[in-house]
């Protein structure tokens, strides 16, 4: 029997163990950075199948780390729990979750056979605070040879196609006043609002081809008869490489400080979360990975005609390893990702065949790397390649 059919026979006698989980996490979403029961429930899992853990990764507890094997080809597979503020796992992250603990399952038993080890990361608040960003600046990337994990989606993808993105968070301060009866008296905040976003609204015809600005009023005031002292702003804001990422914060920046200027306000303006990066795509991963998983009967239709969209902090992973980040198309028809209707489709039997099959997908690439010394030398020059840049 093939090493490959091992691998897929423990990941049968897993199937049912892990759509549990899948459907655990499902059931009870947790915001990022508040993931303690999924991160728990992994954990614990990988530590009971043999798994060294180390918990509470850089100060995130939430965070975790599952090694198993002594080899010297070292293997990374990233496993993402967090949910969305309000329809719960419309990222799907659950599938994510699942699909890393299928490689973990298929191959835990065969790492001395393939001279390999396997690090499973737990990794928190992809959706919000970039969990893995701050992981790699804590080091604990640090020595991996190639690392790789999945992502439902509404299409089929080997490689990631996604935008680097920042954050800015906006507080506009001015003073209350009565609305009617001496609003003269008053520094509207609210207005200071009104005016940045329609001058980031302007600045839209002026950007550059793939930069994105998104924004939300996340305060808007207390009461409709008081003038606001007290107002928030939130933007995310994309572009096609981190490099041009900064460019457009400063546009965003001076629209922002207009705004204050006209009305009066004061402001006070910061970042939430790391910025995420562009996606770097390993060739040699990409294709291997799509290999295997057309070998298992899931079809690449469309890869030519898809734009950059989304982005993930595993870009930034992506930037010293050797890194992969395929899309599993779960069948969810119109649904796409962040919609309510996406949630559903993540418990859906196409939703769990994509974990089980994205998670062997990526177990019978590491076997295809652990086995080809030719394709461990050209990974290993790739990660210099991103080291020296």
């Amino acid at each position: 029997m093939t090493i490959k059919k091992i691998c897929r026979r423990n990941v049968e006698a897993a199937e049912e163990a892990l759509l549990g989980l899948s459907h655990r996490i499902h059931a009870d979403p947790e915001l990022g950075f508040e993931e303690y029961r999924a991160c728990r429930l992994l954990s614990t899992e990988l530590e009971q199948r043999g798994f060294t853990l180390e918990r509470g990764l850089a100060q995130m507890p939430t965070a975790f780390r599952a090694t198993i094997g002594e080899g010297p080809l070292v293997v990374g597979v990233c496993v993402e729990y967090d949910a969305l503020p309000g329809i719960g796992h419309a990222c799907g992250h659950n599938v994510i979750a699942a699909a890393g603990m299928t490689a973990a399952f298929g191959l835990a038993p065969l790492v001395d056979k393939l001279g390999i080890k396997l690090v499973v990361f737990g990794t928190p608040a992809e959706e919000n605070g970039g969990g893995k960003v701050v992981l790699l600046e804590a080091g604990e990337f640090d020595g991996l040879d190639l690392a790789m994990m999945v992502h439902p989606s509404n299409r089929e993808q080997s490689r990631s196609h996604c935008l680097a993105i920042g954050d800015l968070r906006v507080r506009f301060i001015g003073k209350n006043a009565h609305a009617s009866a001496a609003p003269y008296e008053g520094i509207n905040a609210g207005d200071a609002v009104t005016v940045a976003q329609v001058a980031v609204g302007l600045l839209r015809q002026q950007l550059h081809p793939g930069d994105q600005v998104h924004s939300i009023v996340s305060h808007g005031g207390e009461a409709a008869n008081v003038i606001p002292a007290d107002t928030e702003l939130v933007f995310n804001f994309r572009s096609p490489k981190l490099e041009t990422l900064d460019r457009l914060e400063q546009r965003i920046r001076a629209c922002v400080a207009g705004a204050a200027t006209a009305t009066g306000c004061t402001f006070e303006a910061s970042s939430e979360a790391p910025a995420y990066s562009e996606f770097n795509n390993n060739d040699i991963l990409s294709d291997l990975y799509r290999a295997n998983a057309e070998a298992l009967g899931r079809t690449f239709d469309h890869e030519d005609d898809i734009s950059p969209v989304g982005s993930t902090d595993m870009a930034n992973v992506s930037r010293i390893v050797p890194a992969i980040h395929p899309m599993l198309d779960i069948d969810c028809g119109t649904a796409v990702n962040h919609q309510p209707e996406f949630a559903q489709h993540c418990i859906s039997e196409a939703a769990d065949r994509a974990a089980i099959e994205g998670g062997l997908s990526m177990a019978w690439t590491i076997i295809d790397v652990a086995t080809d010394e030719a394709t461990q030398r050209s990974l290993r020059t790739d990660r210099e390649h991103l080291l020296a840049d």
